[in-house]
């Protein structure tokens, strides 16, 4: 059972929450002091975590199970549990149930428009993985669906969204975006071998990679923009420093001619980098409130 349980986390890329659950924290941090000058409750970030794994575990679910034909013929992902015969696709379908009912039972327990917006978010985590079938724009469409996790958080302990809400929201798009591009650019030779699209397909390795710089500038826009509109202060600005460095260095590893620390951009620096910027706003609002 323990092995069993060990696939399935490996599927989900279980290690991979880092990216998005400390932006998740941040948005209910951001929402609860903005809108009530206050921190979220215990009870608020319980049901955000279980919504957050629910949403999670459901998306890779449902991408693994879509791409289960052509991972099977990329050497890179031939491994992978359904392909390699770890998981029956059944299994894989109840476990994408289970992750479903987590998602709308912590919705429904948060508050109202939490539920009302479970359409949407479903519609994304669905529509993702289609996308790279027929649009080079897939990077973005994984952005709108990734940074729901800070939009979700505010609006988990809100109840609403606002202008602040959808800076952050977008701010965290492109820096998604941004890292999906870099991640891509292994996978040309087969991407267009099999047809699929995605931005280094359609504009070549080198470009994509001055797209994902812009992109990665659009974020850090993002965050300063955060700085101005709440009640952030200097706690949260030596955490946006630390950021952009991190973003500086993740560029700085990675060229057309060398892809081999690819991995060490993809997952290092952008687990450290959401872990950084959360850890340091929440430094800076527990400071202000105690």
């Amino acid at each position: 059972m323990f092995k069993k349980v060990g696939v399935f986390l490996q599927m989900i890329k279980f290690e991979h929450t880092v990216f998005a659950l400390p932006f998740a924290f941040m948005g209910a941090l951001l929402g609860s002091v903005v809108m009530f000058g206050q921190l979220p409750s215990w009870s608020q970030i319980g049901w955000i975590i279980i919504a957050m794994f629910g949403a999670r575990s459901a998306a890779m679910g449902l991408n693994r199970l879509i791409d289960r034909i052509s991972d099977a013929k990329n050497p890179r992902t031939a491994g992978r549990a359904i392909p390699a015969g770890l998981l029956k696709v059944g299994e894989v379908s109840v476990f994408i149930a289970i992750s479903f009912f987590l998602l709308f039972w912590a919705a429904f327990k948060l508050n109202p428009l939490s539920a009302q917006l479970l359409p949407i978010a479903v519609f994304l985590l669905v529509f993702y993985s289609f996308t790279k079938r027929f649009t080079w724009a897939c990077h973005l469409i994984l952005g709108l669906t990734i940074a729901l996790a800070p939009l979700g958080g505010w609006v988990a302990v809100t109840g609403n969204v606002d202008w602040t809400a959808m800076i952050f929201y977008f701010t965290i798009v492109f820096w998604t975006a941004g890292f999906d591009i870099i991640y891509s650019c292994q996978d040309v030779d087969f991407d267009v071998k099999e047809g699929l699209y995605s931005i280094p397909v359609r504009f070549g390795v080198a470009r994509a990679l001055n797209i994902a710089k812009v992109f990665h500038i659009l974020t850090g826009i993002g965050f300063v923009s955060l700085l101005f509109i709440t009640d952030l202060s200097w706690w949260y600005v030596a955490g946006m420093l630390i950021a952009y460095i991190i973003l500086f260095y993740e560029h700085h590893i990675v060229s057309p001619s060398d892809l081999s620390r690819l991995q060490t951009a993809f997952f290092t620096m952008n687990g450290v980098l959401s872990i950084v910027v959360f850890s340091f706003t929440l430094i800076d609002l527990v400071v202000q409130f105690y």
